[in-house]
């Protein structure tokens, strides 16, 4: 059973509410909320400094930027910090973000143990996947229409290098720079003529016409 648990959200009436839901529905949990990043990452560690670790964490992904300055900007950077200063502890992720590149990194790489969309059902579909976790599911809770997106066979073909390359596209950079960064990165794929080589490999798999119909078709499908 969870006894201390933490939400990060920025938006009051979210926040408010699965503060509420989680009051109503774990009432022998302690609940503690926090609109920024930086601030949850300092309750982590000072609870951790008492003998008194929280046991569950849920955030949002995306926060608004306001006139204060922040080191974290968003919750993946929390969660990363959150890894590898106490592995163990159980994470949800909360949020509207629904691409494939943000959801396979955070189930795959940070190992978060439920990944909710926002939503008309989304409170109860946190209580879920409390419960599937509380009772030790082996695979992250996934509310479905997130579990559509990780399952999309056209989003599993993709590699790593695929992903970056699309993303780094759709932020503008030249095939120069894709490998610049790709190589910063240790990717295997670095010279332009790779990169020219798996672009047309890409703009074929999802019949694109041209590099900027390719970026217009995995943005429909969610997959950047």
């Amino acid at each position: 059973m969870f006894k201390k648990i933490l939400v990060v959200e920025d938006y009051d009436s979210i926040n408010v509410g699965i503060v509420q839901a989680l009051t109503d529905n774990i009432p022998q949990a302690e609940i503690y909320s926090t609109k920024y990043c930086d601030d949850a990452w300092l309750k982590i560690q000072g609870a951790i400094k008492n003998n008194a670790p929280f046991d569950l964490v849920i955030s949002d992904l995306s926060f608004q930027e306001d006139y204060r300055d922040t080191k974290l900007k968003g919750g993946a950077d929390l969660i990363a910090l959150v890894r590898q200063e106490q592995p163990e502890l159980k994470i949800i992720v909360y949020s509207i973000e629904n691409r494939y590149i943000e959801v396979a990194d955070l189930i795959d790489h940070l190992k978060v143990n439920a990944y909710i969309s926002k939503g008309r059902n989304s409170i109860k579909e946190l209580l879920a996947a409390i419960t599937y976790i509380k009772e030790e599911g082996t695979l992250p809770y996934l509310s479905p229409d997130i579990k559509e997106v990780k399952d999309n066979p056209t989003s599993l073909i993709l590699q790593d290098e695929d992903l970056t390359i699309l993303r780094l596209l759709s932020e503008g950079h030249s095939q120069s720079d894709i490998g610049t960064k790709l190589k910063e990165a240790d990717h295997t794929i670095t010279s332009t003529s790779s990169i020219e080589k798996r672009i047309s490999k890409l703009k074929a798999s999802f019949n694109a016409k041209n590099t900027i119909h390719l970026i217009s078709i995995v943005k429909d499908l969610g997959i950047i």
